[in-house]
């Protein structure tokens, strides 16, 4: 009869076992976290760094290229007047966006700042066409932009716009 009795202990005890998770098997470490590469437009010399890294300021990449003096290294401002008012101006921590659209093309110049606690000035600068979005030359966009701002201050004054 002790044996009887002792079955279904076993048996209860077998069963709850089986419910038990095993302990973690730690797996492989995590792969690298791969940072992108930013590979320069054609005919474009590479990217510089802003500058030397310190605690907690990562420096931006600038664009650099024949033609875009004028638009990198400047300040909001500046591209405000070449450009004209951004159709989008948006802040994401110390980063800033600015977009400039018109019926030829879309300028979206990107501002981060370049030392601690600086000032965002535009590190980089990309084009497309406002019909579809497919890419443009970049030059070329920044030209008829000006050139449609050249044309609006022939005409009525832009609100808040000064002579």
């Amino acid at each position: 009869m002790t044996a009887i009795r002792l079955s279904p202990a076993l048996l209860l005890a077998a069963l709850l076992a089986g419910c038990a998770t095993p302990a973690p098997v730690p797996g492989p470490p995590p792969a690298p976290v791969s940072v992108p590469v930013v590979q320069p437009i054609p005919g474009q010399r590479p990217v510089e760094d802003a500058a030397p890294p310190t605690p907690g300021f990562i420096p931006p990449q600038i664009m650099r290229g024949p033609g875009l003096d004028g638009v990198i290294r400047e300040g909001p401002n500046h591209l405000i007047r070449q450009f004209g008012q951004p159709r989008l101006d948006v802040t994401e921590g110390d980063a800033r966006k600015l977009q400039f659209a018109d019926t030829p093309c879309v300028l979206d110049v990107f501002l981060y700042p370049l030392q601690p606690g600086g000032e965002p000035r535009s590190t980089w600068a990309e084009a497309r066409r406002a019909s579809d979005g497919a890419a443009v030359d970049l030059l070329a966009c920044m030209q008829a932009l000006r050139e449609t701002r050249g044309q609006r201050r022939d005409g009525p004054a832009i609100e808040g716009e000064r002579e």
